[in-house]
């Protein structure tokens, strides 16, 4: 069996950007300044490049955007598909299967942690209507402390 060449760093963001094309996010922003912001998140906190693509892709599958055959099929090393999984929410999963999920996958807490950091930013949230913003926080920080990330750790 040969290995194929993985996609460089620029083909997995280009990837990322059609898989997302025309998708918006809560406040109605380009989903992929999202994408954007997490991938920069992952590389200031020190990532690698398989975090940065997973970053890239973190929410492909979850969102439907990418299929997890097309995933696995994809010139993507294992850890990045491993990591792209494993931040991956799972319908009717509870919050505790999903963090335990992701601190048991090698590189995987990185991504979610600039993922977070950048859905719980405060002039993101700003835009959105109260009870959204509060949920949302709330939600946000459930998530941080299942991960044992401390608050305010990480962010920039």
């Amino acid at each position: 069996m040969t290995e194929t060449t993985p996609l460089s760093p620029a083909e997995i963001e280009a990837t990322a950007r059609a898989a997302h094309a025309g998708q918006t996010d809560k406040a109605g922003r380009p989903y992929v300044e999202h994408l954007r912001a997490v991938a920069e998140g992952v590389r200031a906190r020190g990532g690698d490049e398989e975090q940065i693509a997973a970053a890239w892709l973190h929410d492909a599958v979850e969102d439907d955007r990418l299929s997890r055959r097309r995933l696995e099929e994809a010139a993507l090393t294992r850890r990045t598909k491993d990591i792209v999984l494993a931040v991956t929410k799972r319908p009717g999963e509870s919050p505790e299967a999903y963090a335990a999920r992701i601190l048991a996958t090698p590189g995987a807490l990185l991504v979610k942690e600039a993922d977070l950091a950048h859905n719980a930013d405060p002039a993101r949230l700003a835009v959105l209507d109260g009870p959204t913003r509060a949920r949302l926080t709330g939600k946000y920080a459930r998530m941080r402390a299942l991960l044992g990330l401390v608050p305010g750790e990480g962010s920039s």
